[in-house]
């Protein structure tokens, strides 16, 4: 079991362009998955991103998606960590320190795409997202 830690960026509608030209920079494979490809039919938000991920030769790890409309993206908060992994003891034991006496923004709960995901604000402002991948994911 394992988990990791990596900066999750967020864009209002460039996250894709953003992405490639990060791609460009450090090399390595980039993955991206629009609102649309996860059921989403609002021609607004289908081919948006949901969530793209760039895993480099170095080891690095960037995460991004493009911000839904419902939810405010300002300079400040576009930037995330992320916490990710299988060790799902650890995972939710860290979920539940970071978001005691701080806000949680989507519980950790199963998600449409199969692994448990949630976002809070820690009581120090700084944003974080944790997902537990489920067996065989």
């Amino acid at each position: 079991m394992s988990s990791r830690l990596n900066p999750y960026l967020s864009f209002t509608d460039d996250a894709r362009q953003a992405m490639e030209f990060y791609q460009r920079v450090f090399g390595g494979t980039l993955t991206v998955n629009t609102f649309g490809e996860f059921g989403n039919p609002d021609p607004a938000l289908a081919d948006r991103v949901m969530h793209a991920q760039l895993e480099t030769d170095q080891g690095y790890t960037l995460m991004a998606s493009d911000t839904p409309p419902e939810m405010e993206r300002n300079v400040g908060n576009n930037i995330t960590v992320s916490l990710s992994g299988d060790d799902a003891d650890d995972l939710r034991r860290f979920w539940t320190q970071l978001s005691e006496g701080g806000v949680v923004t989507l519980p950790l709960e199963k998600q449409m795409w199969g692994d448990e995901f949630g976002m809070c604000v820690d009581r120090f402002g700084i944003g974080w997202m944790v997902n537990i991948s489920q067996p065989g994911s």
